[in-house]
């Protein structure tokens, strides 16, 4: 099978098809688009989450990450958080598991953990407890992390609400992850054509992971659906959230906003920005998105109104007048790479 996240078809016959709903407590679960699962505990006697008159329902995303040593811990955890608060929740805290290869040092696990902790209380979530375990089984570390968060039942309705004839608002850049992982791994490949400055700007990219304050604030403003965009870059996570609401797009790439780090640094590794990790952008559906955007640039967050949802089945993007529909989430560029000398 091909690197990454399995194609959609594969996650369709050789997935889902064996996932079964056994239990009535599950609202959503796993199916294409869905990154979250939500769970409701109300019909059970004595179970029933309440807080001043509000019922909670528990929101769970699982993601694994693989990466340096250094930087694993916020990738996986604000990967996992940025689902939960997508679904509209409140991130609480988060499960652990964690795999190393034999060679792995001690002090390297310390990091790891010092490193979680930090970007846990950055999210103002709690490290609720996993697993550590060194095996032959990995050549570099694994960190597989399950978002916990809680959400009113109240407010699932208005999130369920993607349909035609609504705005497509974009957050901050896409390709963020994307770049400040490339820039960090291949510093010395990229100084030898780009500034020092300009890749230092580009590693730090990863201050600008979390969703959580854009989801929030996307809430309060009403949003009718939202959805994380991560692996399979913008043009995937596009084609997860046509799909799973049932309905077309017409997008204008000009719109959709990206850094011109993230141009040079692709254009270096010959990769398509617009398939790249992209961690820290998210994609919001609304009724009106220029008040959406206005409220999120009110908060400090850059935000852009990049197109539309429209009734049937055709995806299409729009680039100076040029027009080519939207493909199935491809593999990840970030797996594209060749190492340059």
């Amino acid at each position: 099978m091909r690197l990454g996240k399995i194609s959609e078809n594969v996650l369709r016959r050789s997935v889902l098809k064996y996932i079964k709903k056994h239990r009535d407590e599950v609202i959503s679960g796993a199916a294409i688009g869905e990154d979250c699962a939500i769970l409701s505990f109300d019909s059970q006697s004595g179970c029933a989450s309440e807080s001043v008159g509000h019922k909670y329902e528990t929101v769970l995303s699982t993601t694994p990450v693989t990466a340096s040593g250094e930087k694993i811990s916020a990738y996986a955890i604000h990967m996992a958080l940025n689902n939960v608060a997508a679904a509209g929740a409140e991130p609480v805290g988060v499960m652990l598991a964690v795999l190393l290869p034999e060679e792995t040092e001690e002090q390297e696990l310390q990091h790891m953990m010092e490193q979680a902790e930090k970007t846990c209380s950055a999210c103002g979530a709690q490290i609720l407890g996993g697993h550590t375990e060194v095996t032959p089984a990995v050549t570099g570390p694994v960190m597989t992390v399950t978002g916990v968060g809680k959400r009113e039942a109240a407010r699932a309705g208005s999130l369920r609400g993607i349909k035609a004839e609504q705005d497509i608002v974009v957050s901050k850049w896409i390709g963020l992850e994307g770049t400040a992982r490339l820039a960090n791994r291949y510093r010395e490949q990229l100084s030898a054509r780009y500034p020092v400055r300009m890749i230092d700007e580009a590693a730090a990219y990863d201050r600008y992971l979390s969703v959580i304050p854009e989801a929030a604030t996307a809430v309060k403003s009403g949003v009718c659906g939202m959805h994380d965009v991560s692996r399979g870059g913008i043009f995937g996570a596009l084609w997860e959230l046509a799909q799973r609401a049932g309905v077309g797009l017409e997008i204008d790439l000009k719109k959709i906003p990206v850094k011109q780090e993230t141009i040079e640094i692709c254009e270096f590794f010959e990769l398509n920005p617009y398939e790249l990790l992209s961690g820290g952008c998210l994609l919001m559906a609304t009724d009106n998105g220029q008040e959406l955007t206005d409220a999120l640039i009110r908060e400090g967050i850059p935000a852009a109104v990049i197109g539309r949802t429209t009734a049937g089945k055709d995806r299409v993007i729009y680039n100076d007048g040029e027009k080519r529909y939207l493909d199935r989430a491809k593999t990840d560029q970030i797996y594209m790479v060749k190492n340059r000398n």
